[in-house]
């Protein structure tokens, strides 16, 4: 039995996942489909949590707006997701950042984690390779219609 769930979840894995960890100061952009538009929205927070292996990967992103704190939680491999692009590196001691929904402000900053220059081009160039793994494969839905 598992070797056939593991055949059927393999099927709707991304092959390129960005590398981020927890801590990390994220652009997460979506595809947003209103009638028969699509767009690209961006949310940008700080990465609070991953939890999952397999296809159930997921992580937490948490941002203020307006004075209130919000969460999103998104799965890695939902084909809504086009790419996550790091903008910083959070310097943390902890697997889950849930205190931080106590904080206000300031409070909320994490301390900066000084990254290599190969690091940040690796990087950059796994989030480009994710997105254009998605614009194939909407290219391609496209052509069977």
């Amino acid at each position: 039995m598992n070797l056939k769930l593991d055949a059927y979840s393999q099927k709707y894995m991304k092959k390129n996942i960005p590398h981020f960890e927890i801590g990390d100061n994220v652009d997460v952009v979506l595809k947003i489909v209103e009638g028969d538009k699509e767009r690209k929205q961006t949310f940008n927070g700080t990465v609070i949590s991953i939890s999952g292996s397999g296809i159930n990967y997921m992580f937490t992103v948490r941002r203020i707006v307006g004075g209130e704190g919000v969460e999103r939680s998104f799965p890695i491999h939902s084909p809504k997701l086009v790419t996550v692009k790091v903008r910083k590196r959070g310097k943390v001691r902890r697997a889950k950042l849930y205190y931080l929904r106590e904080r206000v402000g300031k409070a909320t900053k994490l301390k900066e984690k000084i990254w290599l220059a190969e690091d940040a081009k690796i990087s950059a160039e796994l989030s480009e390779a994710a997105a254009k793994e998605v614009d194939v494969k909407v290219e391609a839905k496209e052509e069977k219609k």
